[in-house]
């Protein structure tokens, strides 16, 4: 059912994305007014340092690709980084996948208003933007609003789309040369999400695909740096665009962007690596470190930065509801009980850990509840009765037990939890055969259905909506569990058409419970999370996303101290 009439409230909230943003707020205090200096490099380990990119492609639709091309590829919206935390604001930016409305700019677009009869979003593009020239690419160029169909209409008609991604879009047509006009066949609480900011939503020029889009060699876009070499488990680099368009206003004057002359994102696979990296300065920002590193470089290098987040996201061990012995609920219940979550988050954690924060996170105000708030049949999930998980076993059919595959990824640096797990499975009979294989291949076998009945992961929560769209829908490739339930799937339908945002929030935890009673993995605790970086590191507060995984606005607007820098030793 097409619900239209709340849709003056979608309009006036401006591309709404779900309800305001409640996040946690650092003691920070809005920046000082510094000088900018250019030139200098940065060297950057992401939130992913141990993951290769994917892609250069956006139409394979691989999740990665923000994080890796975004500071060359741009999109209609980003981040408002204004509103941040350190200037006074009330935005961390560490989510996933989730702009609140009040903290969405226009990037490549500069204005935009929802319209009825028919139901479209009008779009003006900024003008004078450019694409720079590229050798054996393409020459020198504006941006026009063809680039932007061009780009919508080449992820519509990619064979990887997500199913049901944009259903909602009737078409999408240049009505200007700086003009766009996405005509839409029924409301969407994610429309600005789906195309305008997604993890997907890059603006690829048709000279690239021409040329071959998932070739690095040809990364072209309107961002402020473009891509200059790829070594692969190694790094991507990238230098600054000279005629990159954008600016910032620090102490009441506009300075031109990009600040540093060349950024580069390192690629390092194993944890003491990059953790020693960050520690003698070869890399001066780490987006990652987990909480026992982070206690012992507090020590031992005071003069680091820091900033602390919950993980946006839920580690598990997924369990495929479609085969034997999972398909059974007492035995997926069985596993739960068997685990010693709080033990887990003691132990294993030092304490810097809560039991729940997937599916739904703790900073989606509205969204979330807590598991005080959950049912029973929840609560009961993430107890440790190993004497009823037995009983349960044996209903099941399986008073012995059974041995069952888990795939985990190299990439994963969780792999002690997950012998942890194994280690308290083996309690009550049941053995994993732990197969670790190399991220690629463990991703491949998700998206082709073709991963083991356990599947050893951490998914990001993405935003309120997504979450549960992407996991519980049927026929939704981010599902190892092979979930499916005629229900959700309704109520996921009714919640994407419904433009009331309070509406919305009812539902999401509805299907929350209904989701988590059937236990669909064996849960565990999700961790604290630390960010350091080093005092030459300026113009920057712990900021993650701009975007859907993309920090590329974020690292464009650092600039590095050289001289603190050279003061430092370094």
């Amino acid at each position: 059912m097409t619900r239209l009439a709340p849709l003056a409230l979608a309009a006036a909230a401006l591309l709404a994305l779900g309800s305001a943003q409640a996040q946690n707020k650092p003691a920070v205090a809005p920046a000082a007014a510094q000088k900018p200096q250019y030139g200098g490099e940065l060297n950057i380990g992401t939130v992913f340092i141990t993951v290769n990119p994917m892609s250069a492609d956006n139409g394979d639709w691989a999740w990665k690709h923000a994080q890796d091309t975004g500071l060359a590829y741009e999109q209609l919206f980003a981040a408002d980084l204004g509103k941040s935390v350190r200037h006074g604001g009330k935005h961390t930016f560490h989510a996933d996948a989730w702009i609140a409305p009040d903290a969405l700019r226009g990037e490549l677009a500069e204005k935009w208003e929802m319209k009825q009869n028919p139901l479209r979003v009008e779009v003006q593009l900024r003008k004078g933007v450019m694409f720079p020239a590229k050798a054996g690419v393409m020459a020198q160029r504006e941006f026009t609003a063809e680039d932007v169909v061009f780009s919508f209409d080449r992820l519509n008609k990619s064979p990887k789309k997500i199913p049901t991604y944009f259903d909602h879009i009737d078409r999408v047509e240049a009505t200007g040369r700086h003009t766009v006009t996405f005509f839409m066949k029924a409301y969407n609480a994610e429309w600005d999400y789906r195309f305008g900011w997604g993890y997907y939503s890059g603006i690829v020029p048709k000279e690239v695909v021409a040329a071959g889009p998932g070739n690095w060699k040809n990364v072209n876009g309107t961002g402020p740096f473009q891509l200059q070499e790829y070594v692969q488990g190694n790094s991507l680099v990238f230098t600054k665009n000279p005629v990159y368009w954008d600016s910032e206003k620090i102490g009441g004057v506009e300075h031109k962007l990009p600040f540093a002359d060349k950024i580069t994102y390192r690629v390092i696979k194993d944890e003491s690596t990059f953790i020693t990296a960050l520690r003698t300065a070869k890399l001066d920002l780490l987006e990652s470190v987990r909480w026992s590193h982070h206690e012992d470089l507090k020590k031992r290098v005071p003069q680091i930065q820091w900033s602390r987040r919950l993980a946006n996201g839920g580690q598990f061990v997924a369990l495929r509801m479609d085969q034997k012995p999972f398909d059974d609920i007492r035995v997926r219940r069985a596993l739960n009980l068997a685990v010693n979550q709080p033990e887990i988050a003691k132990a294993y954690y030092g304490g810097n850990a809560e039991l729940i924060a997937w599916p739904m996170h703790p900073t989606y105000t509205g969204y979330f509840e807590s598991l005080e708030q959950m049912p029973d049949s929840v609560k009961e999930l993430f107890t440790y009765n190993p004497a009823k998980a037995k009983q349960l076993l044996a209903e099941a059919g399986y008073p012995n037990g059974f041995t069952f595959k888990v795939q985990t990824s190299s990439a994963n640096t969780e792999g002690d939890l997950l012998q942890m797990v194994a280690a308290y499975l083996a309690k009550v009979g049941v053995k994993m055969e732990i197969q670790t294989l190399e991220y690629a291949a463990y991703f491949s076998a998700m998206m082709t259905r073709t991963n083991a009945p356990g599947y050893f992961m951490f998914l990001g929560n993405t935003n309120p909506t997504t979450s549960l769209r992407k996991s519980f829908v049927k026929g939704q490739v981010w599902n190892p569990m092979q979930f499916a339930d005629p229900e959700i799937d309704k109520m996921m339908a009714e919640t994407y058409a419904e433009a009331d945002e309070r509406v919305r929030q009812v539902k999401v935890r509805q299907m929350t419970r209904l989701v988590m009673e059937k236990a669909p993995v064996i849960f565990l605790p999700s961790a604290y999370v630390y960010t350091g970086w080093w005092p030459w590191v300026k113009n920057y507060g712990g900021e993650l996303r701009a975007g859907s995984e993309r920090p590329g606005p974020i690292h464009a607007r650092i600039w590095v101290d050289q001289e603190l820098k050279k003061k430092m030793g370094f």
